[in-house]
């Protein structure tokens, strides 16, 4: 946050100023004099705080020092995000009648015609080539669960920017006011000729399996559900680095995983493919398995199902607690509360811990559980938090830019 103060111009106001920041366990990251006179200084104080009740306490704390006026209190977040995120840019200006008559009509029929002779010009002559839909139903946001498509506008923006950032690639949220399967495969397929690719993001599952398949069997274009195979891109790639340090091959290794929904099973393919033998996954009623009572009646094509009859070739039952005992391999892609020191009490020294929810961390080194030592990076602001704008350079530069064949998930 940034906090507006009016203070006394002696050489003690900036001092008592970051002490008693400092002593409310924030941090000062920026000191800027916005106005100056003999007897008053307006200072800009940029404070680094842990929440939103942290930065209500050192708040007040500023409020208490003597002489200090205490002006406008800003949300540096919320200040980066008014008016939106990102922006539509010309690549070419518009100076005068001769450059609008190329941009726009007349010159622009003769364009259009040339690709109604040949849609394949399309990617040659207009932005399709390098542009992304970024679709979401607003089903299942980040942790935050089912908060609507306008509360998810904001994640599809920040998706968006990181696309352009990182690999250069223009891409555009859409975010649906429909949760009906039918209907936003329609929807995606309706707006699909002006898109290189589709990005699905934050649906649901098990919705999100049909709506990706029916629409990869539909397109002609890449369909990629960043929750599932951007996830399952970042989980491995930690996991090869992991394994290196302790020394040991990914087909020996046994992988217990927490979380059984669209990111989990998709990151369990991925580890299959990759040569995992030995894995067993736990979801809210318990470890998967073939006898349970839930998917004796299941049909294949559900995401339990194939889970069940591809892993725990030991037939274990019961819960997370029991699978994860044994385990060389945690990863973590449920609710928080399933990582706790109650769980795993203690990790031997040749092991690897993966708890990575989003938004809200599972572990932190305040927590009583010590994970392993060779737990994977988290993202540089969160402890133990994944995110899969790690494989947007790769993955949308692979899938989306050379050609119009479709992706392959693994």
């Amino acid at each position: 946050m940034t906090v507006r103060l009016e203070v006394p111009a002696s050489g003690t106001s900036v001092g008592q100023i970051t002490t008693a920041v400092e002593s409310s366990g924030g941090s000062v990251t920026g000191l800027d004099v916005t106005a100056s006179g003999h007897e008053k200084l307006r200072i800009d104080v940029t404070v680094a705080a842990t929440s939103t009740a942290h930065a209500d306490e050192i708040v007040e704390k500023l409020r208490g020092i003597e002489g200090v006026h205490l002006g406008k209190v800003s949300d540096r977040t919320f200040l980066m995000h008014l008016g939106g995120k990102i922006e539509m840019a010309s690549k070419h200006p518009i100076r005068n009648r001769d450059d609008l008559s190329m941009v726009y009509t007349p010159g622009v029929a003769r364009v259009c015609m040339a690709i109604a002779e040949n849609p394949e010009d399309a990617r040659r002559l207009t932005i399709k080539r390098n542009s992304v839909a970024v679709v979401t139903d607003g089903s299942a946001v980040l942790g935050l669960g089912n908060i609507g498509p306008k509360a998810a506008l904001p994640v599809m923006e920040g998706k968006a920017a990181l696309f352009k950032r990182f690999a250069g690639i223009d891409a555009w949220p859409l975010c649906l006011d429909t949760q009906d399967t039918d209907a936003i495969v329609e929807i995606v397929k309706a707006i699909a000729p002006g898109f290189a690719g589709i990005n699905l993001e934050d649906i649901s599952a098990p919705r999100c399996f049909e709506i990706e398949a029916r629409l990869r069997e539909a397109l002609d274009i890449p369909v990629f559900h960043d929750d599932q195979h951007g996830t399952a891109i970042v989980v491995l790639a930690a996991l090869t680095n992991a394994l290196r340090v302790v020394e040991k091959s990914i087909g020996d290794v046994r992988v217990v995983m927490s979380g059984a929904g669209a990111a989990g099973t998709a990151i369990l393919k991925l580890l299959i493919a990759a040569g995992v033998k030995h894995a067993v996954v736990a979801d809210i009623h318990g470890v998967v398995h073939a006898a349970r009572p839930d998917l004796v009646d299941a049909g294949p094509e559900t995401a339990l199902r194939w889970i069940a009859d591809n892993t725990n070739p030991e037939g274990i039952t019961g819960t997370l607690k029991e699978a994860v005992r044994d385990a060389d391999v945690f990863i973590g892609v449920s609710a928080p509360t399933s990582w706790a020191a109650r769980t795993s009490p203690r990790w031997p020294t040749a092991r690897s811990s993966s708890p990575w929810p989003t938004p809200t961390p599972r572990s932190s080194p305040a927590s009583p559980a010590r994970p392993p030592p060779s737990s994977p990076p988290a993202a540089p602001t969160s402890p133990t938090r994944s995110t899969t704008s790690w494989s947007s350079r790769e993955s949308s530069a692979a899938c989306w830019t050379p050609s119009p064949a479709p992706s392959t998930p693994t």
